[in-house]
Formats: C-alpha cells, structure tokens, sequence
C-alpha cells in the first residue's frame, strides 16, 4: 500500500479543523499530520517537513495565510503544495494566493469529494490546481495585461506550453497535446523561468496573465 499522503490543516478555528481532521482521516489514503492556528505555525511545519499539502486558510492572526504561502515558497525548498482554503469567495484572495505560491484554492462550502480530490490533485500532479480561478484571471488580464520583460524572447513553443500551463494542464498532458517527451516539455517550462526570470510554474502563470499572453 502506498503511504498515506500528510496533511496539514492551518487554521484558527478549532471547528473548522476537527471537521476536515475528520473527514480527511476517514480516508485511507490521507492522514492529518500536523495542524496549526496561524500563518506562523504554517511556516514552522513546512520548514520541518510534517507535511506534503497546507490546507491554509487566509484570514488568521499573528501572519495571516497569504504571507505565509510567500514565506514557504520564498525559504522552504523542498516546500509542501499549498491548498488555500476559504470563506471568502474574492477575485483579490485568489490573485493574492497565486502571486504568493499557492498551488490550488478553494472554498470552504465546497463540497467534501471536490475537497478530497482537490487535495489528491494538488498533492501528486505537476498542475496549478485553479477549481474556479482560471475563468476570473482571464477575465482580469483582459482589464491589466502589462508588458512582461522577458516576454519576448519565449520561442513559439515555449508559449504554447506555458498556455497549456496556464490552462492547469500537468507536464504530462501538456506532452500528449503537444506531442512532445515528458522532459522536453521540464525543459522547456525550465527555459521559461528562466527567461521570465521567475521562480516557478505558479509565478510563470501569473506573468502569462499579466501580460496578456493568455
């Protein structure tokens, strides 16, 4: 059997994280790890390794959960993927989490099998995990595309690859619609970064936005 993936629940509601304990730990596959109140506690259990998905909450005292997903990705290696999970249902929440690191948001009123297969997703594929926030970012960069340095020196087919990613597309799908090799495409969105002069896949998506590019 494949061990348990571990997850952290970040929240400063008590309720709230007995309630996903719960239902998290009636799966087989997944086991509650770590928990914490606080943006703070967030930091220390991804710098000690306690976990391989947040579920971070936004609102929360001391550091609420937006500086912590950019304090985890700023100084965290190898860092866990970070689910925001929220009241709030604010286009600002969802452009602040991405910009900050976050690889997937939710809801709280989601429902609990999208809950579970969001954190499963997010957990064990290379894709940004955007349940409803693909449709608002493009609807925004409509409204605030910007010219991006770098932008310009993407070959052809490094801009349909970080289209698919914008789109949520893993490496692997990416590479079945492009007919391409798994690592091709590693190097290509590689090349990306590099030239974007970003640090990562969700920082690259967002600089797609910004600028237009999709």
């Amino acid at each position: 059997m494949d061990t348990p993936l571990r997850i952290a629940l970040i929240d400063d509601e008590e309720l709230i994280r007995s309630g996903f304990a719960a239902v998290i730990g009636a799966e087989p596959d997944l086991e509650v790890t770590a928990q914490g109140a606080d943006g703070v506690d967030a930091v220390n259990i991804a710098r000690a390794g306690k976990a391989d998905v947040l579920l971070m909450d936004v609102r929360m005292p001391r550091v609420d959960g937006i500086e912590a997903t950019e304090r985890i990705t700023a100084e965290v290696a190898a860092r866990p993927k970070i689910l925001v999970v929220t009241t709030f249902d604010n286009d600002d929440y969802v452009w602040q989490a991405l910009r900050a690191g976050a690889d997937g948001f939710l809801l709280k009123r989601a429902r609990v099998e999208d809950l579970l297969a969001s954190v499963r997703l997010v957990a064990r594929t290379d894709a940004l995990l955007f349940p409803e926030a693909i449709r608002r970012l493009a609807a925004a960069s409509a409204r605030q595309a910007a010219p991006r340095p770098g932008l310009d020196e993407l070959s052809e087919r490094e801009r349909e690859v970080l289209r698919l990613a914008a789109e949520g597309l893993s490496n692997a799908e990416i590479a079945g619609r492009l007919f391409l090799g798994r690592e091709t495409v590693k190097t290509h969105l590689s090349s990306v970064y590099t030239k974007l002069g970003v640090r990562d896949r969700t920082q690259a998506v967002i600089a797609a936005y910004d600028s237009g590019l999709v």
